[in-house]
Formats: structure tokens, C-alpha cells, sequence
């Protein structure tokens, strides 16, 4: 009952309904100009269902792009729609050479993650028309030639140039809010000592892959790709164990739900019929809306328009019930068992890096010149954004920690405390934070005048940074807490103007203070540095 209430108020202002109507515009554009491409060009079908596949993905990661990321995407996506469809027909004519590059190349949009967010963007539009080739049913369509190649390019110019204006119009309107810039999605990189996240998930990724085109031709020859493709929705994305985990399962169950519910249907919808159509778009539009409840609703539905995808080209949903279910498990397995035994990332250390990056950019907020009020405000909106990221690193454990798990299972699979409370510490700040950032931007002299709220400020900045050591179990040094405030102070004898936003200032670092202190009771004191580990470094 608790959860149905939470599914019908999940989005009481609207706000993913309206993201959902501009993704499903950009869909249904592009899917009306594929239709119109291939009647007149005289095309295979499959070129439509790459178009929408490519158009529906589009639609979600278009949001987040700036100017830069769609002149590249021009010219990334066209290209990547070409290969994809060379692809198709080299998995068809030779399965093993086409399986080794449809592999090389997820991985390695995957990999190229490591130089930064405008690459990892890029890398997502690789995948897109790679995934395509998984969608359409082995030997639905013959592969006889190369026609479809440049029309697929010219359709995938189509589908960036119509979403541009789509979301153009929708964030100038205020429709969808805009993208954060990226001065503030930026993450300064840290010294890599070890393998990059982004290498490990993309050999993790080249793992599951591998094995999933193994067992699935060798088990299933003609349904192989429903292996393939559970096994990559897994693995795609998982930034931690714990993630992969509760995507997997929740992937397992949901699809197995929206294949039940399509075989249930199949028998109302002949091959190629329209109404077939209608709803196929109308479960896509369900399922773009419910991915932000779970992604459960999310698998499930996708998986629903994929059995309702088979049944228009002719096969029976309910003929392939066992295989499908068998597929979808054996898939999630593989995916789980690459993101476990393969370089994992472990959950602990995704949480302390991001913690670590919000506490970084409330240092900033502490730090700046309050008299810059561009500054103030791109640090206030790093920690906001930096905070949000946690929360969907977290969001997985949470799921863990109410599952009922038998005593003996949940000792070892339940999120560590500082797992789920350092999240809940860090939004406590939000607020505070906003006063601070509004207090700044209305009275910059008089608080930067103020010796109270300058040595608050120190000692708060200071706190931070103590925590963010203790994160990254780095020594701090024996006097940096108590030296910083006094740099920081006034003059004797100085005086402030009097003014209302002082109290209020001073109570906002009071409450981002005492979440410091609860985020130093989860991670622990940073290790001391004494004199002789002192001298030693410096020597």
C-alpha cells in the first residue's frame, strides 16, 4: 500500500511528466521522418526501429547538453547510426566477427568516460545504435547489402537536429528546467594511482558482454540477443556493486512482469498491425515516466514494447515465454557476476569520493569572496549538484537496507551507517546553504566586515576540510583547525555595521556545523600527523 501511494505521488508537480512529453515529441518526430524515409527510399523496416530506439534515448541524455555537446553530437551520432547498421549486417553474415566488434565497441564508448564529461556524453551516443541492433529479431529482416548506411546517417542528423529544437523550445519556454553548466558538473580529477572507474566498468562491461554472446548463441541461436541485452542494461551505468545489484534485480523481476503482461496480450494485435503501434508508443511513453519511481517500471515496460516489437513482426510472444525468462536471468547473472569478480567498485569508495566532492564545494562556498557574488552562487550550485549525485550513488543501498534479508545475509549485504546518513547530512546543509548564498548576494560588505562571521566561517571551513581528510583517510595537520580562524579574524578594536543578515548567517554555519559533526561521528577522525611523519614528509 506504502508503495502505491508513493508511485500515484511520485510526481505531484509534474515535473518527469513534462520531461517524458518532450523525449516522447522527439520520438515521435523523429519516428514520423523514418517512416517518410523509407517509404520513399524504399528501405528495410529496421531502419525505423533504429531511428526510434536511437530518438528514444536521445530524447533522456539531450537534456544535459549544451551547444558544444550538440555540434558533437552532429557529428558523433550520424557516424555511430552508419557503423551500427554495417554492424547488424556483419553479425548476420558473420556472427563471430561481428560479436567481437559489437563488444570493442561498447567498451570503448565506456572507456573514453575517463577524459571527461563532454566524452562520456559522447561515448553515450556510440551506444545508442549499437543497442539497436539487439532490438529488431534475429532473421527478421535478411541483411542484403548496404543500402540502409547512409540513410541511417542522415536519419540520425535528423533526430539530433529535431530534439534540439524540442528541448530548445521546452527550456526556453521553462517547460524542463536547463541543464547546470558544466562549471558546475565539472570534477576536478583526482591523481590516479590505480585503474580509472571508467576502465574497469568497461572491462567489466567486455566481460558480461563476452560471455552472454558465448551462451546465448550456444543455448538459444535464435533468441541470443534477449542474453545480450539484459546483460548490458545491467552492467551499463553501474557505479557501484551495490548498484549493479539492485539493477540487476530489479531488471530481472520487472522484465519478467512486462513480458508476462505482453504474453498475456498477444493474441489482440496481428503481425504489422497499427494498433500494435500505438501501444507500443504508449507503453514507451509509460515507461520513460515511471525510470525516475524505479527502474523496475522502467525494465518491465521496455521489455514489454521489445515482446510487443516480436509479436508485429509475426512471433508469438506466449511461444517464447520459457526463453525469454530464461534469457533475461541468465543475462542479469552474467552482468552481476562481471561487476562483482571483474575490478569491482566498491560501494564504499563511490560514496566517499562524492562525499568528499560536496564537502569541496562547500568549502568553496566557505572560502570565496563573498563580495563575488558569480562566484558564491557556482559554488552554492556545485554543492547542490554534487549532493544530488550522492543521493543517486545512494539510492541503491537504501533499497538494500529495507530489504528482509535473513539475519545471517544482511550482516554482510547491508549498507555500512555512513552509507545512507551521509547523504541525509549533507541535504541537511541545503537550506542553510541558500541562506548563505542569498545573505551573501544582499550584504556582502557587512558580512565579510564582521569578525564574528568571519571566524565562524573559518572554523567551519576548516571542519570541512577535517572531514573531507578523515574521507580520504588522509593525515590533517596538528594545528591547520585552530591557525585558520585567526587569519581569518579582524583587527582588535574593528567594528560592523549592524545588520539583520548577521544572526542569520551565523545560524546557518551553526547548522552546517553540526552536520560536519555528524559526517566526522560516521567517517571517523583523520589520521594524526605527527612531528617525526612531519619532518619526514618535509625532509
Amino acid at each position: 500500500m506504502k508503495s502505491t501511494r508513493r508511485a500515484l505521488h511520485f510526481d505531484p508537480r509534474g515535473a518527469h511528466l513534462r520531461t517524458t512529453a518532450v523525449t516522447m515529441a522527439t520520438v515521435l518526430g523523429t519516428y514520423g521522418w523514418a517512416l517518410l524515409v523509407e517509404h520513399e527510399a524504399g528501405l528495410r523496416v529496421d531502419s525505423v526501429v533504429q531511428a526510434v530506439v536511437i530518438a528514444s534515448a536521445l530524447g533522456r541524455v539531450q537534456r544535459l547538453f549544451d551547444r558544444t555537446d550538440r555540434l558533437s553530437a552532429c557529428v558523433v551520432l550520424p557516424c555511430a547510426a552508419a557503423a551500427g547498421t554495417e554492424l547488424s549486417t556483419l553479425i548476420q553474415q558473420h556472427p563471430l566477427t561481428g560479436d567481437a566488434a559489437f563488444v570493442v565497441g561498447v567498451a570503448g564508448a565506456i572507456w573514453v568516460r575517463r577524459f571527461g564529461a563532454r566524452a562520456t556524453r559522447a561515448g553515450t551516443l556510440v551506444v545508442l545504435p549499437l543497442i539497436a541492433v539487439l532490438v529488431v529479431p534475429a532473421g527478421a529482416v535478411p541483411a542484403d547489402g548496404h543500402e540502409n548506411t547512409a540513410w541511417a546517417a542522415v536519419t540520425a542528423l535528423a533526430a539530433v537536429a529535431w530534439g534540439t529544437v524540442v528541448t530548445w523550445t521546452a527550456q526556453r519556454t521553462g517547460l524542463v528546467p536547463r541543464p547546470p553548466s558544466a562549471k558546475v558538473t565539472t570534477v576536478p580529477r583526482a591523481p590516479r594511482r590505480r585503474l580509472t572507474a571508467s576502465t574497469r566498468m568497461a572491462l567489466q562491461m567486455a566481460a558480461a558482454l563476452t560471455a552472454a554472446f558465448a551462451i546465448g548463441r550456444n543455448l538459444w541461436p535464435d533468441h541470443w540477443a534477449w542474453v545480450v541485452l539484459t546483460a548490458f542494461l545491467v552492467c551499463s551505468g553501474a557505479r557501484s556493486r551495490g548498484d549493479v545489484l539492485v539493477k540487476g534485480a530489479w531488471r530481472t523481476l520487472g522484465a519478467a512482469a512486462g513480458t508476462l503482461a505482453a504474453t498475456a496480450a498477444s493474441g489482440e494485435f496481428g503481425p504489422r498491425s497499427n494498433t500494435a503501434v500505438v501501444v507500443i508508443f504508449v507503453v514507451l511513453a509509460v515507461a520513460t515516466w515511471l525510470r525516475e519511481l524505479s527502474y523496475a517500471y522502467w525494465a518491465g515496460c521496455v521489455t514489454a514494447v521489445l515482446s510487443l516489437l516480436y509479436d508485429w513482426f509475426g512471433q508469438s510472444p506466449g511461444d517464447l515465454l520459457h526463453t525469454r525468462l530464461a534469457g533475461i536471468a541468465v543475462g542479469a547473472v552474467l552482468g552481476i557476476a562481471a561487476s562483482w569478480l571483474v575490478l569491482p567498485i566498491r560501494t564504499e569508495a563511490v560514496i566517499r569520493a562524492r562525499t568528499a566532492a560536496a564537502l569541496s564545494s562547500l568549502g568553496e562556498l566557505l572560502e570565496t569572496d563573498w563580495r563575488d557574488g558569480r562566484a558564491v552562487r557556482l559554488a552554492q550550485a556545485r554543492f547542490a549538484y554534487r549532493v544530488e549525485q550522492l543521493a543517486i550513488v545512494t539510492a541503491p543501498m537504501r533499497i538494500l537496507a529495507a530489504a528482509p534479508l535473513p539475519r545471517a545475509v544482511s550482516a554482510r549485504w547491508h549498507p555500512d551507517r555512513f552509507t545512507l546518513r551521509s547523504v541525509t547530512a549533507l541535504r541537511r546543509c541545503a537550506d542553510p546553504v541558500d541562506d548563505l548564498t542569498d545573505a551573501a548576494g544582499s550584504a556582502p560588505d557587512t558580512l565579510t566586515a564582521d569578525p564574528a562571521v568571519a571566524q565562524r566561517r573559518a572554523r567551519v571551513a576548516a571542519h570541512a576540510l577535517t572531514v573531507r581528510r578523515a574521507i580520504g583517510r588522509r593525515p590533517a595537520p596538528p594545528s591547520a583547525a585552530e591557525a585558520a580562524p585567526q587569519e581569518l579574524s579582524r583587527a582588535p578594536g574593528a567594528t560592523a555595521p549592524a545588520d539583520g543578515s548577521v544572526p542569520a548567517v551565523l545560524t546557518a554555519l551553526e547548522t552546517i556545523d553540526a552536520q560536519l559533526d555528524v559526517l566526522s561521528a560516521l567517517f571517523g577522525p583523520p589520521p594524526v600527523l605527527t612531528s617525526d611523519a612531519t619532518a619526514t614528509a618535509t625532509g
